[in-house]
């Protein structure tokens, strides 16, 4: 059986991703006690192959319930349970306007305090969530659609155990992606956005990666950039690591990080790896 603990963030999107789990057919359950995890997960053992997959969120909302959560997933292991811990997280100032736009309230904020002292608190709490947790997706600028197509990508694939690759494009003068775990700099490469006729499209236009792919450095780098990773995920996946989030980033994330990370989004699907490639800045500036 498939089981999933998705926690996070108040606001990052659980619930949505929770729908889209079930979706793809999980059998789903909201706001669950960490201690009646173990026990619910038996209770599935026992339909007999009726359920399959599951997927349950955990989180705050549980108060001081929830401070004991990796105890029961310790018990869940010692029973012969197995499970992912999906986290999914968000940057404090799109959780603040969410909170504006929905009028919820925080379920940590407290009396005459702020949203962002709230999630200041609620970021120190999920601390130990965020590092044990083998999926970390970061919602800030996901669509729903596009939280459902990584959320498939995760979980509905052949090898569940098998090692996702997240290729992101952004731009510098954003910031850099929180979730990255190698970031790449292409600033130093011959740039389209100088080029007239170029600088309205993005990197997914052909005349924009004509442009980019046209410098021996760039091909070089990118020819590098493949050997790495392609020698990187073995190493990473017989160190039990199951999500590598390649950041490729240039100055506005429209043209040289979008055409250099849809390239190794290719490369990667060619070498039959598990991959998803988004790019965040694409349609700023």
């Amino acid at each position: 059986m498939a089981l999933i603990i998705i926690t996070g963030l108040s606001g990052a999107g659980k619930s949505r991703a929770l729908n889209s789990l079930e979706d793809l057919g999980f059998y789903c359950a909201d706001n669950m006690p960490p201690a009646l995890i173990p026990k619910f997960a038996e209770l599935c053992l026992q339909t007999n192959g009726k359920i399959n997959n599951v997927a349950i969120v955990t989180d705050v909302r549980g108060g001081a319930l929830f401070s004991g959560l990796f105890d029961n997933l310790d018990e869940l292991k010692r029973q012969g349970g197995d499970y992912k811990i999906l986290f999914l997280d968000c940057d404090d100032g799109v959780l603040i306007r969410r909170y504006k736009e929905t009028r919820r309230k925080h379920p940590l904020l407290k009396p005459g305090g702020t949203i962002h002292d709230a999630i200041t608190l609620e970021r120190e709490m999920l601390r130990p969530a965020r590092e044990r947790a083998d999926y970390i997706i970061d919602t800030s600028n996901l669509a729903s659609a596009q939280l459902k197509e990584r959320l498939t990508v995760l979980f509905c694939g052949d090898k569940m155990d098998s090692m996702l690759v997240n290729c992101i494009s952004f731009g510098f003068k954003y910031g850099t992606p929180t979730e990255a775990d190698l970031v790449f700099d292409v600033r130093c490469f011959p740039n389209p956005f100088y080029v007239d006729e170029l600088k309205h499209l993005t990197g997914l236009d052909l005349p924009v990666k004509d442009y980019v792919f046209a410098s021996d450095q760039t091909r070089h780098f990118v020819k590098m950039l493949y050997d790495m990773i392609d020698f990187l995920l073995p190493l990473y996946i017989k160190e039990g690591k199951s999500q590598l989030t390649v950041a490729i980033g240039c100055t506005g994330g429209r043209h040289r990080s979008v055409a250099i990370a849809d390239a190794l989004y290719r490369h990667e699907l060619e070498k039959n790896v598990k991959v998803t490639v988004s790019h965040r800045d694409i349609q700023k500036g």
